[in-house]
């Protein structure tokens, strides 16, 4: 069936809770995202956050499209990331090089989460650590109300606050692919 129990008890009662992999997580229909084989149901995104995840799906697809030493590169929308057997990931915007496939399963370099209230303590704290831990070079929070954007980069295994260059941040995905993410949105929904 491909359930595994894990070791804790639910609290109250005798019974081990199910372990789920990514073979279960495959069979099921709506949004999901599993991390270390629980589930967690993704929350219908809001049009801002819709609109906000397109505007800046377009801005770095025109930049990774004409630079020719982005041309392994690309930008992807909600795209399934497989972490490991137990860890499956959809981030907002993810950038990945030289992948294949309708999954993401090499880690991306770049990846872009637009906060919601609904997703704020999983993208502030629990999914910079896992892709930290997978060392994903980048990682963004989008704040849609605010139209704040604000990058960090993996140092040493932890994500430090990214500086920014002029209006935005500068990254090199490989070092010779360079793409711009502005500091500041100027976006209107």
């Amino acid at each position: 069936m491909g359930i595994k129990s894990s070791s804790k008890p639910v609290r109250g009662y005798n019974i081990p809770l199910p372990r789920y992999t990514v073979e279960d997580y495959e069979k099921w229909k709506g949004d999901w995202e599993l991390i270390d084989g629980i589930p967690y149901a993704l929350a219908s995104p809001s049009l801002r956050h819709q609109r906000l995840i397109g505007y800046l799906f377009f801005l770095i697809e025109k930049q990774l499209r004409e630079e020719e030493e982005c041309k392994d590169c690309i930008a992807t929308i909600d795209t399934d990331y497989i972490v490991n057997e137990y860890t499956v990931l959809r981030p907002d915007i993810a950038v990945v090089c030289n992948e294949e496939g309708e999954k993401i399963t090499k880690t991306p370099k770049v990846v872009i989460e637009v906060v919601s209230p609904s997703s704020k303590k999983m993208d502030e704290e629990i999914k910079p650590k896992i892709y930290s831990s997978e060392g994903v070079e980048y990682y963004f929070l989008a704040y849609p109300e605010s139209g704040e954007i604000k990058g960090f980069s993996l140092k040493g295994g932890e994500y430090m606050p990214l500086n920014p260059k002029g209006d935005g941040f500068v990254l090199g995905i490989p070092k010779r692919c360079k793409v711009e993410i502005p500091l500041k949105l100027d976006w209107k929904v």
